[in-house]
């Protein structure tokens, strides 16, 4: 009589997590598993579930005990643009894990697709300034992008500029952690009448991104390099853009963002040199870096000064209340009739790339393209 054995594991079987996915459609596009255990990483292909057709795919996370606990995790597409949503098309929270070996299963009923609805003729003309843009002030190099308008060599027009900061993030399809997609928007934009602006894409310093973007002052990261960064922005660059393309160099038409971190820097900015920046769109901004920014760079005079201020009050549950507080803070420090401030919290907003993309229009829109931006905006020359 034969019997079958029954399996015994072997001893890496024995260590192993297997998660099984069910996609609600089947595709050719890859599938990637990011989390805690890769730095939130998109695009990382040593996570690329293996497709198993019908749209099942699987990953083997070898040894659970070289992973974080809990385990959590979300899957994509390739970015935060093509990021799982679910049934009823939102953002959903992070899914979580204890790392025990043994098997899992999951299911995704619908992807963020990344906006495709634009005109491609319509994409702003992309140069690369410089790979290795000088920085004097911080004795380093850096690259440097400009997104201009789509028909800028067909005209004469002279433009507003926003200049934004970690500009790896903002129209890269391969970025890490995903892109705002800068160009898709502006594409759009232009194709509504809405797209005459020129964008300066200021890359950060990969491991010293946060020194440069944290104040010059006692701060709970310490004493950064932002005041030489900052000089930078407005004695260096600014005057180079304004001498090689066809910008509206004053500062009713100057702005500048960024988010996280690049958003705490283009507050410091814009305190320090009120007279360079009329327009400053903030997403997300790590004020807790430094709470008393306001006291620690209030500017001798106050400007007119429209702020754009973005928050999604999952990230974290003080983000709301510090957005809140910014702007009391402002106006009691006597700018009270000089800021015009637009305020958008979204309940259900994250820390990402993707989502920084779904606001940038809306800010740009807000903040050189309502009637009275617009109308002041249209010069030529």
């Amino acid at each position: 009589m034969e019997t079958t054995a029954s399996h015994n594991p072997s001893r890496e079987e024995a260590k192993q997590l297997t998660i099984t996915l069910n996609t609600a459609e089947d595709d050719n596009r890859p599938v990637y598993i990011v989390g805690n255990f890769n730095n939130w990483r998109t695009r990382d292909a040593a996570y690329r579930l293996q497709h198993k057709g019908n749209g099942l795919f699987e990953f083997r996370f070898p040894d659970v005990r070289k992973l974080p606990a809990p385990l959590e995790y979300k899957y994509t597409r390739g970015g935060w643009e093509s990021v799982e949503l679910d049934a009823d098309g939102k953002e959903r929270d992070n899914r979580a894990l204890p790392p025990k070996p043994g098997s899992h299963r999951d299911e995704v009923p619908r992807w963020r697709e990344q906006e495709s609805d634009f005109n491609a003729e319509f994409l702003p003309i992309i140069r690369i300034i410089s790979e290795e843009f000088e920085i004097p002030q911080l004795i380093k190099t850096r690259r440097i992008a400009a997104l201009l308008p789509h028909d800028y060599e067909k005209t004469d027009k002279r433009y507003p500029v926003l200049y934004l900061q970690d500009g790896q993030n903002l129209f890269d399809d391969f970025a890490p952690f995903g892109n705002w997609g800068v160009d898709k928007a502006l594409a759009k934009l232009a194709e509504t009448g809405k797209g005459e602006l020129i964008i300066i894409a200021i890359d950060h310093a990969d491991e010293e991104r946060i020194a440069e973007f944290t104040p010059s002052y006692r701060t709970r990261l310490g004493r950064g390099d932002g005041k030489k960064y900052v000089r930078f922005l407005a004695d260096t660059l600014k005057p180079y853009i304004d001498s090689q393309f066809r910008t509206l160099s004053d500062r009713l038409y100057t702005g500048i963002g960024g988010s996280s971190m690049g958003g705490l820097i283009s507050i410091y900015a814009a305190m320090l040199y009120p007279e360079v920046y009329s327009k400053l769109l903030v997403f997300s901004p790590s004020l807790w870096v430094t709470p008393n920014i306001l006291q620690a760079s209030r500017p001798e005079e106050f400007y007119k000064t429209r702020v754009y201020l973005y928050g999604g009050e999952k990230e974290s549950a003080s983000m709301g209340p510090s957005l809140q507080r910014f702007i009391t803070a402002l106006e009691d420090l006597g700018a009270k009739g000089k800021f015009e401030f637009h305020l958008s919290l979204d309940p259900a907003g994250l820390h990402n790339e993707a989502r920084w993309g779904q606001e940038f229009p809306k800010a740009v829109e807000w903040l050189f393209f309502d009637q009275g931006e617009k109308n002041r905006n249209s010069r030529t020359g």
